[in-house]
């Protein structure tokens, strides 16, 4: 009874608490970036290793990557059952929105060199410091994730983990911003935890709780082919990787080769699409 009491009272939270929530976590990431001094410009090239695939040696390896997760998808989107197609209207503007957040991110990062890119595995072209392929990340992968979060909610009827909701999300919040807080000052992990449980916060407070649940569950079948993605972008099964680190600004937890706040940051810009995709698909 007392959940249920403050979801009601949540969900009608005012524009000012609404702002305030939204507000301090970016406040924080932004003094973070303001006050930003580089320690080192040394970027990691050495890291753990799956496996070597000595195809994967070639400048077109990123595009090769779009290709290969984008088209399967893509053709799949027309399955007369999920009808993946069908919510593209609602989806694209949703990708091009929350896409502009991160690729500003991305294009700041890249400049203060808290990461940069492999010569050695893009074609070369470059756009505001950013590869053209890397512009092209922030829709092929949540286009192909997306689908994966729709395919479950059309073939997983029963929402498994609604009765659990409250405690993941509560959870997740408190991990996020303990984790943020005590990895301050390096900038990478500490930006994506606060932010991120900054935008769990808001959405458990702020907004209703139809379909968080069931992009958790989406989010624990998408983190698998989400890690082997980033596993070739992270040098797993290359010489050397596409995307590098600098050592300073990131714990260096690894999951294979994949930073663990990798898996973070694609959980926000998935979880921001997903909400979205979801409003924009109420409003009609």
């Amino acid at each position: 009874m007392s959940q249920v009491l403050i979801n009601n009272k949540t969900a009608n939270a005012s524009n000012w608490q609404r702002w305030l929530i939204v507000s301090v976590p970016l406040l924080l990431v932004a003094a973070q970036w303001l006050t930003y001094e580089r320690v080192t410009d040394e970027l990691i090239y050495d890291v753990p290793q799956v496996a070597q695939i000595a195809a994967l040696e070639t400048t077109w390896l990123y595009a090769y990557l779009h290709f290969f997760s984008f088209i399967p998808v893509f053709l799949l989107s027309f399955d007369r059952r999920v009808h993946y197609y069908t919510s593209w209207r609602y989806l694209m503007p949703a990708i091009a929105l929350v896409g502009a957040f991160f690729i500003i991110w991305d294009v700041i990062f890249t400049e203060m060199n808290v990461w940069n890119f492999n010569e050695a595995y893009f074609l070369g072209v470059r756009f505001l410091h950013l590869p053209i392929e890397e512009w092209f990340f922030f829709f092929t992968i949540p286009f192909c994730c997306v689908f994966i979060y729709e395919c479950l909610n059309h073939y997983v009827k029963k929402d498994l983990l609604a009765p659990y909701e409250s405690y993941i999300s509560q959870a997740l919040i408190i991990l996020f911003f303990v984790g943020g807080f005590l990895s301050w000052g390096k900038i990478y992990t500490s930006s994506t935890l606060l932010l991120t449980g900054g935008f769990v916060l808001y959405h458990f407070i702020c907004l209703p709780k139809q379909y968080r649940a069931r992009f958790y569950f989406a989010y624990l079948v998408i983190i698998i082919p989400f890690l082997i993605v980033d596993g070739v972008l992270t040098g797993g099964y290359t010489n050397a990787p596409i995307v590098l680190y600098n050592p300073a600004e990131f714990t260096n937890i690894r999951i294979g080769s994949v930073p663990f706040e990798d898996g973070v940051y694609g959980f926000l810009l998935l979880m921001g699409i997903v909400t979205l995709l979801e409003r924009f698909r109420r409003k009609v």
